[in-house]
Parts: C-alpha cells; sequence; structure tokens
C-alpha cells in the first residue's frame, strides 16, 4: 500500500493564463518571475535569448509578452499581461529579444535571460517551462542548478568552504524554519558554489541579513513561493 500522489488542478490542466499556451505564456511568466527575484538592486535591462519552439513562436503565442510581465512581477492572472511593454516602458525596463535556432541540444522551450541591474552587475538565468504552465530554473551564471519556485526557497552563493552549508543551516534553525530539501551547486571544486534551501515556512529579511553575515557568503535571496 502506498500513498497516492497529490495532484494539483494546475498539474492537469495549467494557471488561468492570458494567452493561447501554458507552457508558452504562463510557463515563461513564471521564467521571468524566479529570474527577477535573483537580482536585489534595480534592474535596468533584460535581454531573452529564446530557442526551440519559443523562438519559432514567441510573438504569435505570446510568450514575449509573459516573458516582460514576469519581469515586471506580474502573475499568471493579471490583466496587465497583454500590455506588458507598455507598462515595462513606464517603469523604465529596456529589453531586448532574440532567437537562436542553431543550438539542438536543447529542451524546446528554453530561454536564457541575461539581467543587467543600475550598477551594470550581469546575472545570467536559463529558464525551461516543462507542461501546465510549470517552469524549472536550470542555471544561475552557468552554474547547473534545479529550481522550480513550487517552495520557499533560499539562494545562497558563496564560497566553496567548509563549515558555510553547517552555519546556513544553523540560522535556520534559530528562526525554527523546517528544511524540505537542500541542494549544493558549485562551478568548480573550492571555487564559487550556489546552496539552495527550499522550505515549509515563509524566509523573512533576517534570515537574509544573518546568513550574509557570514565571511565566505557573496549574497543571499529570496525566491517566492509561486
Amino acid at each position: 500500500m502506498y500513498a497516492a500522489k497529490e495532484i494539483s488542478v494546475f498539474d492537469i490542466i495549467g494557471p488561468n493564463m492570458i494567452g493561447p499556451s501554458s507552457s508558452h505564456t504562463a510557463g515563461a511568466l513564471r521564467i521571468a518571475r524566479l529570474a527577477k527575484n535573483m537580482v536585489k538592486s534595480s534592474i535596468k535591462q533584460v535581454k531573452f535569448i529564446l530557442y526551440g519552439s519559443f523562438a519559432e513562436t514567441y510573438q504569435g503565442h505570446g510568450t514575449d509578452h509573459a516573458l516582460v510581465a514576469g519581469m515586471l512581477g506580474f502573475d499568471t492572472e493579471d490583466y496587465r499581461i497583454k500590455e506588458s511593454f507598455e507598462y515595462a516602458k513606464e517603469a523604465g525596463l529596456h529589453y531586448i529579444f532574440e532567437t537562436n535556432s542553431t543550438k539542438q541540444d536543447i529542451h524546446p522551450n528554453t530561454v536564457d535571460i541575461i539581467i543587467t541591474n543600475e550598477n551594470n552587475e550581469e546575472t545570467t538565468v536559463t529558464g525551461v517551462s516543462i507542461g501546465g504552465g510549470r517552469a524549472v530554473i536550470k542555471k544561475i551564471n552557468g552554474v547547473d542548478i534545479d529550481l522550480s519556485g513550487d517552495y520557499h526557497t533560499l539562494v545562497i552563493r558563496h564560497k566553496d568552504l567548509p563549515g558555510v552549508v553547517a552555519g546556513v543551516t544553523n540560522v535556520l534553525s534559530q528562526f525554527d524554519i523546517n528544511i524540505a530539501f537542500m541542494k549544493l551547486y558549485r562551478e568548480n571544486k573550492g571555487t564559487i558554489a550556489y546552496s539552495i534551501i527550499e522550505t515549509d515556512q515563509p524566509i523573512n529579511e533576517d534570515v537574509i541579513g544573518k546568513i550574509e553575515e557570514f565571511q565566505s557568503v557573496f549574497d543571499a535571496f529570496l525566491i517566492e513561493k509561486l
């Protein structure tokens, strides 16, 4: 006897998204919204590089509007999605779309998002729309990861040194935060690593402040549960 897996209606039909395809609209919006949360300071410009079917149909299916809407923080049922270009203009957000039809060994609904903040610092995020309005972030700044936004998530960029993870988990324990999943990804041994911690409870800014006190931590940021 085993427990049946709970299936959300969104896994079957996707969210009530404005647009013809949940993969090309809701999934795309989720990717951009997750990427936005990985940049703390104001975003000045964003470049979207689209692959596969995203590249072929992004204008007709509204993927372009959905991506910009996600960068503005809209959700999948926001009536403003269709006019997201105008809202981006009002917000001073510059955006560029490029297509790549040569790279074949890639999921058909893939987008690279290159974000430039007000300090001209770049963050590159690769996301994949996997169907039913769901999305997964597969890379941050070239480092392979796996992040869905299905949980309250803490992302920490730190030196790949002993004791960092133990210190972080101790801080979470002090705030009575239960860890659901924890994964560590790194560029190379002893260089930069990303710890991704998914929790059952929301995480507040006090936790971030405590974690960023560690000398080995470059920065930490929250990914809202979508």
